[in-house]
């Protein structure tokens, strides 16, 4: 261990949410991959060995996209259009990459700190107690 750099994994200390999910990382050791791909999940870490069982990040990036995305786009198209008034057909070739690059993007960022802060706060599905 004396070679290895010393790491929060190594050193057991807990990472940091925020920069273990904006960059997705395991939220536990904060080195290993989260994502398999583009936005698919592995099935554990191969840093630490933590399962991603827990992970479910459901439909509450998506809405973020949506909601961040709409407003960065509403106004950056509202904005070219009465600056510039270029054809429709411009406004198609320049906002139609753009906009799936930005969800593509956005998704990864907040589906990670999404599932960071999940595993943080050991957020699970509700359950009722039987009394």
């Amino acid at each position: 261990m004396s070679e290895r750099k010393k790491t929060k994994a190594y050193l057991g200390l807990p990472a940091n949410p925020f920069s273990a999910g904006l960059r997705g990382k395991c939220p536990q050791c904060g080195e290993g991959p989260l994502f398999q791909g583009l936005l698919n999940l592995r099935v554990s870490c191969s840093r630490c060995g933590l399962s991603y069982d827990f992970a479910d990040s459901g439909d509450g990036p998506a809405v973020f996209v949506i909601l961040i995305l709409g407003f960065i786009l509403v106004g950056g198209v509202l904005f070219v259009e009465f600056a510039y008034e270029p054809p429709l057909w411009l406004h198609l070739i320049i906002w139609a990459p753009v906009t799936v690059v930005l969800s593509v993007t956005l998704l990864r960022i907040l589906k990670g700190l999404l599932i960071a802060l999940q595993y943080k706060n050991n957020a699970a599905e509700g359950k009722l107690d039987d009394r």
